[in-house]
């Protein structure tokens, strides 16, 4: 989820941010690969990453919708986070970040101007917030499809509690 949220963060500023990385990539704090000796884990980071890979050299473009709020003692914060972004090719892509833990997240997005006829993609959430992928359980959070229904360029999507969507939008 932060992983996605601090992305969402350097899509939204393209136009002043330029390039960001993730400075050690193995058996580091939010490690993308985890080894030990022979032994190779993909973590829930390298997930986010790979899933963002359209965003690479997209062009930013203004979403907008009723996120909802999600509360937690004094902070309140939007349930969800979304960006979208044009990529090189043409084609539309759309990230979701539902960070309510404990709730899923009904979210429609209204494109006005775009003939968004068809989406998909992958979601990636988990049983548990600081649920993990081990050597020993390699596929705990990995990313699988998700349905969503477009209707007159309107769609809608149920994004699970603690999850991150990426949708490829097209007419």
């Amino acid at each position: 989820i932060i992983a996605a949220l601090n992305v969402n963060i350097f899509v939204r500023h393209a136009d002043r941010v330029r390039m960001t990385n993730i400075a050690q990539m193995v058996n580091v704090l939010q490690a993308m690969i985890l080894t030990d000796g022979p032994k190779m884990v993909l973590t829930p980071t390298y997930h986010v990453f790979k899933m963002y890979l359209p965003f690479q050299d997209a062009t930013f473009v203004p979403v907008s919708f009723e996120a909802g709020r999600y509360r937690r003692g004094d902070v309140e914060l939007p349930r969800v986070d979304a960006v979208a972004a044009r990529a090189a090719d043409g084609k539309l892509w759309l990230a979701l970040v539902n960070v309510d833990p404990n709730a899923a997240s009904d979210v429609r997005v209204s494109m006005p101007g775009l003939s968004v006829r068809r989406a998909g993609g992958q979601v990636l959430t988990a049983a548990n917030v600081n649920s993990v992928n081990t050597f020993e359980a390699p596929d705990t959070v990995v990313p699988k499809p998700i349905a969503v229904h477009v209707e007159g360029g309107t769609l809608a999507v149920r994004l699970p509690a603690r999850s991150v969507a990426v949708l490829s939008l097209s007419n």
